[in-house]
């Protein structure tokens, strides 16, 4: 059963020495002050607010806090009053001095308040700058808080159960938790308390509320467990883990599952649930081993496939989040790529987006996320061999095709998408259907103009331009290398393919020998830097700097350039009237064919043995090494 929690406010009662003292309101200064109108006189002009140091400077302050005139009205000068007579309203025709109560403490001008109830404000005052105090948060503490948690969790367990049809004799309990639970919060700031914390077994007992019947203290789990575990806290690894290995021991993720499972998003707590368990599952991903094995949880990779296809006018935050924690997911294992395959997830992911191969999302709103993770998921997809299989038989190749020749904002993931499926061994069904459904025309004319307006745009353009440009090309060069290497020799596919690279007097290979050029420029002051850091370190030092200066000249375009000399390769192996082109090209600067030759070796030696993909790689490019001599 579940019961609204709501927060319990105390009365105004305040108890003294062991007495009640009860404060009246008091009437408001407003009305102390308020004169009555007065008829026939016109109305004050607002004057300025005199200085306030002039108006009080003679007021000074007793020891209780009241204040003590001296004898000094500030309020009234002395020559204004003739001897004898009073400031202020008359007095009763029968009040005597004599009876008046003494007023030794300045009663009046201390506000009114009697000696006790001046006593009662003291003591809250004091009170409240005990509260104050900042607390040390160590682990004694740990074990206190530790203590407290435990014993609302066994009082309110044992309320329920003994008041199961009663829900307002447990209700106060369930407010106590979920208070303590909101409490456990603080530890995120502590994370070196992690450790202590699941010593003492607090871990599973706070997972084990995952599984509590009223939701609400369930959430309230979800939330301080995403707390825990966000990236933004500064814990260090062996924290981190042993934190979550004892989630993990304590079956977070089936609870996590089964929460997802019986929230109703239509409820904002639901909603808000929902949001937090995507948030844990997320910073849980953060491992391979542990995505894999929400990857492979029966529930999880079930509901979130079932999340991204429910229809929803505006896109939700929810739906977006759930297919950015899917694009996780399936980028950070095989095993999880392979598992959603089986789901027909690729035929999902290509209708989800069929919607928008000539319609855009507003821009820079959570429906634009969504579309790209959709992207992101159908990348990873593509790259296992089920899932390039399934890509062309469900018509992806034809919808990218779409996509390329009238979509704005997904030409540029389409082009991706098509890359990677097109790629490795198993991708030559994918290159045959490209040929088949006329993409050749569309990726050649997309080369030509990319090219060209990327040189343009080197002189002056913004970075995220720029970048855009150089990623369409990386992909358009991957897919020319794809069809080059994959589609069998003389087949009626390959033919077409170097008749496009032929046709018009070699064009296509004029652009690729300007844009050979124009990423080897990039290139050649990191090399020059490069190496004038190696000549100064040591072979030791060498060996720690070699990661970081591959990702440098990755940055300014190796790859690229790379891709374009094994793409020059197969011309030269496949055409003499190509090679040709490319010595005549070349020699206009005093090259040779041996710029290419040297790069095909250069990424040899970069390949192992010990991979199939790799072996096989090395095994072309030293093929290819043969027609360069």
């Amino acid at each position: 059963m579940r019961v609204s929690i709501k927060a319990l406010s105390l009365g105004p009662l305040i108890l003294l020495s062991g007495f009640p003292i009860f404060i009246p309101n008091m009437t408001s200064t407003d009305e102390i002050f308020k004169k009555p109108a007065i008829v026939g006189i016109n109305k004050r002009k607002f004057e300025p607010v005199k200085d306030a140091n002039e108006l009080y400077k003679a007021a000074k302050l007793g020891a209780n806090g009241d204040v003590k005139n001296k004898g000094k009205a500030a309020a009234v000068e002395a020559d204004n009053v003739e001897e004898g007579e009073y400031a202020g309203p008359e007095l009763p025709p029968d009040f005597d001095p004599e009876d008046a109560p003494d007023d030794e403490e300045g009663r009046f001008f201390g506000g009114g308040m009697g000696q006790g109830t001046a006593q009662a404000m003291d003591y809250l005052d004091q009170q409240d700058e005990g509260e104050s105090a900042p607390e040390k948060i160590d682990t004694a503490w740990v074990r206190k808080l530790a203590l407290n948690f435990e014993k609302r969790i066994s009082k309110n367990a044992e309320l329920r159960a003994k008041f199961e049809n009663d829900p307002q004799k447990f209700m106060a309990s369930e407010a106590d938790l979920d208070s303590e639970i909101k409490s456990l919060s603080v530890l995120s700031e502590k994370p070196e308390l992690y450790e202590e914390f699941a010593k003492l077994g607090c871990v599973n007992s706070l997972v084990s509320l995952l599984s509590h019947e009223n939701t609400d203290i369930a959430i309230g789990a979800i939330q301080t467990i995403s707390e825990f575990t966000d990236e933004d806290v500064e814990a260090e690894q062996e924290q981190w883990n042993t934190l979550v290995n004892a989630m993990l021991d304590a079956d977070v993720i089936e609870l996590l599952a089964q929460n997802l499972s019986r929230l109703n998003e239509e409820n904002d707590a639901d909603k808000t649930g929902v949001y937090y368990i995507l948030s844990v599952l997320e910073n849980l991903a953060s491992q391979t081993s542990i995505a894999e094995r929400m990857g492979q949880d029966a529930h999880v990779m079930s509901w979130l496939s079932t999340r991204i296809s429910k229809k929803e006018t505006p896109v939700t935050q929810n739906k977006q989040y759930a297919a950015e924690v899917l694009a996780i997911l399936l980028q950070s294992s095989s095993k999880n790529r392979k598992k959603y395959v089986g789901l027909n997830g690729v035929d999902n992911l290509l209708q989800l987006l069929s919607v928008y191969r000539k319609r855009d999302p507003e821009r820079d709103s959570d429906e634009e996320e969504y579309v790209e993770n959709l992207f992101d998921c159908l990348t990873c997809i593509v790259d296992e061999d089920d899932g390039k299989n399934r890509f062309v038989e469900g018509e992806g190749i034809e919808l990218a095709q779409i996509m390329l020749r009238e979509g704005k904002l997904s030409k540029q993931r389409s082009l991706r998408v098509l890359d990677h499926a097109l790629s490795g061994q198993s991708g030559v069904p994918a290159c045959e259907r490209l040929i088949e459904a006329a993409g050749l025309r569309t990726v050649f004319g997309m080369f030509m103009k990319k090219v060209g307006f990327m040189i343009i745009l080197t002189n002056d353009v913004s970075a995220n331009s720029l970048q855009q440009e150089n990623e369409a090309i990386e992909h358009l060069l991957g897919i020319f290398a794809s069809l080059l290497r994959l589609l069998p020799g003389g087949s009626a596919a390959r033919i077409r393919t170097l008749a496009k690279f032929m046709e018009k007097d070699y064009e296509k290979i004029e652009k690729l020998i300007k844009l050979r050029r124009e990423y080897a420029a990039r290139l050649s002051p990191v090399e020059q830097a490069i190496e004038k850091d190696r000549r100064s370190l040591d072979e030791e030092e060498q060996e720690e700097m070699a990661g970081g200066w591959l990702s440098r000249r990755l940055d300014a375009g190796l790859f690229s350039l790379q891709t374009i000399d094994v793409i020059l390769a197969w011309l030269v192996a496949e055409d003499d009237g190509a090679k040709s082109k490319i010595s005549s090209l070349l020699a206009d600067r005093d090259e040779t064919m041996s710029l290419i030759r040297n790069t095909l070796q250069g990424q040899m030696e970069g390949l192992g043995d010990d991979d199939a993909g790799e072996r096989d790689l090395k095994d072309m490019l030293r093929t290819l090494l043969q027609f360069l001599s």
